[in-house]
């Protein structure tokens, strides 16, 4: 599948274990290159799935001077959106706490930006599912963050981890998405290459 590829060298920015997952399950090649420090804030103005596809954006710029005309980059941003407010990744255990509180009972969305960048174009998209939790109990939320620490999770939650089998209700949308890739629809965009 996907032997259009076959003329790219596929990158992968991303240090996300759950990026890279899914990415290897697609069965294309690719190699993971990261760039430190790069800048992921965004204008105020931007909301819900703006801000996702404008980081994604954002961090395939980082690249380009560094890229060869053979490569292709995929860059991705996840966050989640309540409340018309962003939760991105949680600053440490109390922090993480909070953003479980805010969620528990209550429906939101995941938002993830994907930007495909080659040294002549560029291609960017944004995938939304909708997310909603159950009552989740204080013992809960603080049992989730102290055994599975989901710091460098957007929402404080894995939904492919124990507080997406205790707490998720229901999914609309991409399941995949959720854990930081919608890989369906990369694919479709892959496949058009």
């Amino acid at each position: 599948m996907l032997d259009n590829l076959k003329k790219y060298n596929i990158i992968l920015a991303s240090n996300s274990p759950r990026r890279k997952e899914l990415m290897s399950g697609l069965g294309v090649d690719y190699v993971v290159r990261t760039l430190p420090d790069v800048d992921e804030s965004y204008p105020e103005t931007l909301i819900g799935a703006e801000i996702p596809e404008f980081i994604s954006r954002e961090k395939a710029d980082a690249y380009r001077t560094t890229m060869e005309p053979s490569e292709l980059l995929i860059t991705a941003d996840t966050i989640v959106w309540l409340d018309g407010q962003v939760l991105g990744k949680p600053i440490g255990r109390e922090g993480a706490i909070e953003m479980l509180r805010a969620l528990s009972g209550k429906s939101h969305q995941v938002f993830t930006g994907v930007c495909l960048t080659t040294t002549e174009w560029q291609k960017s998209f944004t995938v939304a599912s909708d997310v909603q939790f159950d009552e989740l109990l204080e013992e809960e939320i603080e049992y989730y963050v102290d055994r599975y620490q989901p710091m460098d999770k957007a929402g404080a939650y894995g939904v492919q981890e124990w507080i997406g089998y205790v707490g998720v209700k229901s999914i609309s949308g991409s399941f995949y998405n959720i854990m930081g890739l919608p890989i369906q629809k990369l694919y479709v965009e892959l496949k058009k290459l």
